[in-house]
């Protein structure tokens, strides 16, 4: 996604299923660290505060959907919340939305790639999260892990 993509945004809330009002929220969720210290944004013009909101939100949506569907005990809680939220699972939800190629990436992270391994892509699928949640609330951001498979019910 190059700076100005406004069209590659309405791409990914396309496939998302989630318009957002506030049209600076996704291109924050979609700028990486790097990129912006390269382009000279301001101070938090990048993911990262979104990619930890992002986490926390994916944790509490999909508990209560673990809940919701009957479990009672801590341990199957956490269990099933385990299962269901990890670094691969995550990954592989971004890389199903094709989220690497929506995301500015500094020109060291595209030279290598940084998508294909580690963590990158999931921290990109939570700041993608957390800018749904600053942008519709906990029902929005329930409403695109549903749509995007990682839970049945929310």
């Amino acid at each position: 996604m190059n700076s100005g993509d406004t069209g590659g945004v309405r791409r990914l809330e396309e496939r998302i299923g989630y318009t957002f009002r506030d049209r600076a929220l996704p291109t924050r969720a979609l700028t990486r660290l790097a990129y912006a210290l390269e382009a000279g944004l301001p101070p938090g013009a990048h993911m990262d505060a979104l990619a930890t909101l992002g986490d926390a939100v994916i944790n509490v949506v999909v508990v209560e959907a673990v809940v919701a569907g009957g479990a009672h005990d801590k341990g199957a809680i956490t269990n099933r919340k385990m299962n269901l939220v990890n670094m691969t699972r995550l990954r592989g939800l971004a890389e199903d939305l094709a989220l690497a190629d929506y995301v500015r990436w500094g020109k060291g992270e595209a030279a290598q790639a940084v998508w294909t391994s580690g963590r990158v892509l999931a921290e990109c699928l939570e700041a993608l999260v957390g800018a749904v949640y600053l942008d519709g609330g906990m029902d929005a951001a329930a409403g695109v892990l549903r749509r995007l498979g990682l839970t049945e019910r929310a």
